[in-house]
């Protein structure tokens, strides 16, 4: 079964409320079974537009990471990010 990816690009406008939203992630990626791949680090553009901010998380499957995206800890954690940054998330399918 291929695995489930959530990418996550964020220009973070309000560093104090993002952390209190990292934190909340966090918590919920460890309830989930979330493994981190890219969490922030260095980054370039190299074809359009990008964001300073980039974060990639691997879930055992696209469901799983379905799950987590729409549980109600990461459901609340959202509302501490929403003021806190401008990004796009997107949920994609690995190859089998």
């Amino acid at each position: 079964m291929p695995k489930g990816y959530i990418i996550v690009r964020m220009t973070v406008t309000d560093p104090d409320a993002y952390k209190e939203y990292a934190a909340m992630a966090s918590e919920a990626m460890r309830k989930y079974g979330c493994t981190p791949l890219v969490r922030g680090g260095r980054s370039e553009a190299l074809e359009g537009e990008a964001r300073p901010r980039n974060v990639v998380l691997e879930f055992e499957s696209y469901e799983a990471a379905r799950t987590y995206y729409f549980s109600p800890e990461y459901q609340a954690a959202i509302e501490k990010r929403r003021p806190a940054g401008i990004g796009e998330v997107v949920l994609v399918e690995g190859v089998d």
